[in-house]
C-alpha cells in the first residue's frame, strides 16, 4: 500500500481510504472492528467518517453511532496508527437540529466528535456540504446558485477563524471540503491566504466511472492548488459491482434500504453498467477492482474511499491497488464514457 502526501497538510495517507458509513446500520460494531483490523493489516491507515453516520438511512436515533464505534476501537489503543477524517453536517441535516455550519457550530461539532471518537484530535475535519447548497447528490438538474455573495463570504471567514483556533488548540490538524463547487473552493482558499487562516486541504466529492463531474474545472483546481479529491462512491453505491444489473435488488443490499440508491437508479444507468461489466469480463478483471484501478489513472490527485459490508468485499477492494489497467482497457472505458457520459 503506497503512502501519499495529503495535499499541503504534511500528513501522509494510504492510497485508499476506508469508508465507514455502514458501521452501525448494515454492520455491527464487531463487524466494523473486523474491517478495521483487515484494513490495517493491508496498510489502509486513512479512514473517513462523519458526525451524521451511519447512513442508509440517516436517522436521528443513530446519528453519531459510527464515530462511537470507532471510539470504542480507539479506546483499546492504536489511535496513532490512523489518519482520521470526519465531518460536520451541513445545514438542513438531521444532526444538531439542522443548524448551519458556523464558527459556533463548528466548535460544538468538533467537541462532540472528539468525545464520541475517544481521541484528543482529528486529523482532517471536513464540511460535509455547504450551507448555500450545491449541485451534488443529483441536484445539478435544477441547481440554482445562492446569490448572497457577501453573506456566504462572511460565513466562510467565521468558520476559518474558528478553525484556526481549533488548530491552535490541537483539536484538529487540517480542514477540508465536501460536496463543494470550484467557486466555493476558490473563495475558501482566497480568504485563507488573505487573512492568514487555515487552508482547505482536500475536497470529498463523488467520483466514479458513472459520475465524472470532477473531470474539468475541478480537475484543474485540484492540480493547481494541490487539493486532493477524496472520491466517495467510487463503485457508484455498488452499481459497478454488477449486483444490481438487470434492475434487481438482492437481499441484504443497500438497495433494500435505499431503493433508488440516492437517485442513481435511472432509466439510463443499466446500459453503461452492462458496458463496463463487459469490459471487465473481456479482459479477465474483477469489475470493482477495474473501477477502482481506473481512478488511479486520473491526472489529478485522488484517493478513493472504499466501503464494504463484508470482509470479502473489503479484501477484494483493497487488492485493487495491485491492478494496472492496460491501454486497451482504458480505451474501451473511454469509449463507454463518451457513449454514456451522465447516466444519473
Amino acid at each position: 500500500m503506497k503512502q501519499l502526501p495529503l495535499g499541503r497538510t504534511g500528513l501522509s495517507v494510504s492510497e485508499l481510504c476506508l469508508g465507514t458509513m455502514t458501521w452501525g446500520s448494515q454492520n455491527t460494531a464487531a463487524e466494523a472492528h473486523q474491517q478495521i483490523e483487515m484494513a490495517l493489516e493491508h496498510g489502509v491507515t486513512f479512514w473517513d467518517t462523519a458526525e451524521m453516520y451511519p447512513t442508509n438511512p440517516v436517522t436521528e436515533r443513530t446519528i453519531g453511532d459510527t464515530e462511537t464505534i470507532i471510539g470504542a476501537w480507539f479506546a483499546r489503543g492504536g489511535r496513532d496508527r490512523v489518519v482520521l477524517a470526519t465531518k460536520i453536517a451541513g445545514e438542513g441535516s438531521k444532526a444538531r437540529g439542522g443548524e448551519p455550519v458556523t464558527g459556533h457550530s463548528l466548535r460544538g461539532a468538533v467537541e462532540a466528535s472528539l468525545g464520541r471518537l475517544k481521541t484528543d484530535y482529528i486529523d482532517l475535519y471536513q464540511i460535509h456540504w455547504p450551507n448555500r447548497g450545491s449541485y451534488h447528490f443529483r441536484k445539478m438538474w435544477n441547481y440554482t446558485p445562492n446569490g448572497d455573495r457577501e453573506g456566504v463570504l462572511a460565513n466562510m471567514l467565521d468558520v476559518l477563524e474558528t478553525a484556526q483556533a481549533l488548530v491552535a488548540e490541537g483539536k484538529i490538524r487540517a480542514i477540508g471540503l465536501s460536496n463543494e463547487s470550484v467557486w466555493g473552493a476558490s473563495q475558501w482558499l482566497r480568504l485563507a491566504e488573505e487573512n492568514g487562516l487555515p487552508r482547505m486541504a482536500t475536497v470529498q466529492n463523488e467520483y466514479s466511472l458513472l459520475c465524472r463531474q470532477f473531470d474539468t474545472d475541478w480537475a484543474e483546481l485540484a492540480v493547481m492548488e494541490d487539493m486532493p479529491l477524496l472520491a466517495f462512491s467510487p463503485l457508484a453505491a455498488g452499481l459497478l459491482s454488477g449486483k444490481y444489473a438487470g434492475d434487481v435488488t438482492p437481499d441484504g443490499t443497500r438497495r433494500e434500504r435505499t431503493p433508488d440508491l440516492g437517485g442513481r437508479i435511472t432509466p439510463y444507468v443499466f446500459e453503461p453498467i452492462a458496458a463496463y461489466l463487459g469490459i471487465a469480463a473481456r479482459h479477465g478483471l474483477d469489475p470493482c477492482q477495474m473501477a477502482l484501478a481506473f481512478l488511479r489513472t486520473k491526472p489529478f490527485p485522488l484517493i478513493p474511499i472504499i466501503g464494504a459490508t463484508s470482509l470479502e468485499q473489503l479484501r477484494s477492494n483493497i487488492a485493487s491497488v495491485e491492478v494496472t489497467l492496460s491501454p486497451e482497457v482504458l480505451a474501451e472505458i473511454d469509449a463507454a464514457h463518451r457513449a454514456w457520459p451522465a447516466p444519473y
